[in-house]
């Protein structure tokens, strides 16, 4: 099966340390779907902002919701230029020159302006989908949305067509000029797990199988 590369724009081609860049759409997706959260940059009336909010990937879009009121929500809707980042910090790289330090990361950054999703269904189709991303097998346990609530709630999403993707894996790179100096090199690496769930104080229900299994898989 051959990957498919998303050629870059202006905005997207990586030009600082190029070699860390990928365009391939499965790396861009592997990111998005390994995340919960991104960062949203855009710029209103009062100046710039970059404000983090709950995310998640349906095909070749990038789904965000909110409520009718958000500020945010409303700048977005009115054709409104963003850039939307998520970045994974695996470890800190330590070097044998302070200027050689770095990290381990995977980041995505994606362009564009988001679009409401006015069709009813596929509002419902979308939060649906974010409740299987949160806990997969909850959405058929607990109460759906009404219409008082999905009334009240927008959702957007932005299409996943000019983005970049850049990380780094590894040990440093030292210079050969400084090999001879005695320190300590390698990575300290960040191990995304998960803790055991937490019941709550009020709960009267057995834990389900996606709560336990929870403290048992990796983020």
């Amino acid at each position: 099966m051959t990957a498919t590369a998303l050629p870059p724009s202006s905005r997207t081609r990586v030009r600082r340390v190029a070699e860390l860049a990928s365009y391939e759409q499965a790396t861009l997706y592997a990111i998005l779907d390994a995340a919960f959260l991104c960062h949203i940059a855009f710029r209103d009336d009062k100046g710039s902002h970059c404000i983090p909010t709950a995310c998640w990937r349906i095909d070749d879009y990038l789904y965000i919701h909110g409520s009718n009121g958000s500020r945010m929500l409303k700048q977005l809707v009115n054709d409104t230029d963003v850039c939307v980042t998520i970045t994974h910090l695996d470890g800190l790289v330590l070097a044998r020159s302070a200027f050689n330090h770095t990290m381990n990361y995977r980041s995505a950054m994606v362009y564009g302006r988001f679009e409401k999703v006015s069709d009813l269904g596929k509002q419902h189709a979308a939060m649906d989908a974010l409740m299987e991303k949160l806990a997969p097998g909850r959405l058929a346990q607990v109460r759906g949305g009404s219409a008082k609530e999905y009334a009240a709630t927008t959702v957007l999403r932005i299409a996943l067509d000019e983005c970049a993707v850049k990380q780094r894996n590894g040990g440093p790179l030292d210079d050969a000029a400084d090999m001879a100096h005695a320190v300590w090199t390698g990575e300290l690496p960040f191990m995304h797990g998960r803790g055991a769930a937490i019941a709550d104080a009020l709960n009267t229900s057995d834990m389900p199988a996606y709560a336990a299994a929870w403290g048992t898989e990796s983020a």
